[in-house]
Formats: C-alpha cells, sequence, structure tokens
C-alpha cells in the first residue's frame, strides 16, 4: 500500500524521463492556463487537471505520458485519472521545473 502511494506521487522507482521523452513521450502539464502562460517546458501540452476527464481525446493510449504541474500533486491526481482511463504508460514527472532539469 505505502508502495503504491510512493508511486502515485512520483516517488517510485527512478524513471529516465529523458530517456522517455527521446522515446516519444508526451508531456501533459496540468496547470491552469494562466500558470503556464508564466513558464512551461517546450512542446508540453497544456491540459488543466479540471478539463483532464473532458480532453481525453487528444491523448494517444498508445503513447507514454508524462504528467507535471507546480509541485507534483495535480500531476499525481492526473496520473490517476489517466491511469483509470486505460492509459497504461503513464509517469508522474512532479513539478515542471524539476522535470525539465532531469531531462538535461
Amino acid at each position: 500500500m505505502l508502495q503504491a502511494i510512493k508511486n502515485l506521487l512520483g516517488m517510485g522507482p527512478k524513471v529516465d524521463f529523458k530517456s522517455l521523452i527521446k522515446s516519444g513521450a508526451i508531456i501533459v502539464d496540468v496547470r491552469t492556463k494562466g500558470e503556464y502562460a508564466g513558464g512551461h517546458i517546450k512542446g508540453s501540452l497544456n491540459i488543466p487537471l479540471d478539463q483532464l476527464s473532458a480532453n481525453l481525446n487528444k491523448l494517444d493510449k498508445g503513447k507514454t505520458i508524462i504528467t507535471c504541474c507546480a509541485s507534483g500533486m495535480r500531476s499525481a491526481n492526473a496520473k490517476g485519472i489517466l491511469k483509470s482511463k486505460g492509459y497504461q504508460e503513464v509517469h508522474n514527472g512532479g513539478g515542471w521545473h524539476s522535470l525539465q532539469s532531469k531531462m538535461r
């Protein structure tokens, strides 16, 4: 149970985000439009968390998806939503600043 919670929050086994991106992973930033406009990872897709369920048609279930937000909490929620909707390869990238540094 504890490991499941850690995995959901992105504290599970180390993920090589740089390799995932090179392999075609999609970054979904679930912050608000205003937060996203203030700075984001180049090439990321902005779908605010409260609009995620209504915009699943924008995401390919066959692609690896990395969620991010400001701190990692909303991205953890987004990961849970996507997993519950049948998306298989979903990773919580945590805060977008942190994720960006992991991609270098």
